[in-house]
């Protein structure tokens, strides 16, 4: 948590430097990245920890609730420092990056299972091939005896 807390103060900082110069938003479109990266790990950290027995920290919902203020001031400075429909045009790109990420991880889980399964398969073919050379072994060496 701390980790995720360190990288979205240290990314809000640039962008509240970047306003107050007068420069424009898209500058600082990396720490704006940064941030938003980062509050969605602390966000999905804190929905497992809420999953687990000691999930209720008073530490990680003040951390989520100045996350939240920190938000809120990235959009009246997109509203006001940046072009018309800024704001909404951002929040559509978050949805669609947020469902690709979540798209990729599901194409990876299924990568990964498809990975084990032809190694299961494969483990299988492996040791019925041992298995019936073994038996053809044992078979040849019985007939030897005869």
């Amino acid at each position: 948590m701390l980790a995720e807390l360190a990288a979205i103060n240290g990314a809000f900082a640039i962008i509240k430097t970047t306003v107050a110069n007068g420069k424009e938003l898209a500058s600082a479109g990396k720490a704006i990245s940064d941030f938003v990266n980062a509050k969605e790990e602390l966000q999905n950290r804190q929905r497992k920890k809420k999953a687990s027995v000691f999930g209720n920290d008073f530490e990680e919902f003040m951390a989520l609730e100045k996350v939240k203020q920190q938000e809120a001031d990235l959009q009246s400075w997109m509203q006001l420092y940046g072009r018309a429909g800024l704001w909404p045009d951002w929040v559509k790109f978050q949805a669609e990056a947020r469902k690709q990420r979540q798209a990729a991880i599901r194409e990876r889980e299924r990568k990964k299972e498809e990975l084990k399964e032809a190694i299961g398969i494969f483990a299988i073919i492996l040791f019925s091939a041992l298995i019936i050379l073994g038996m053809a072994y044992f078979l040849a060496r019985k007939k030897a005896w005869l």
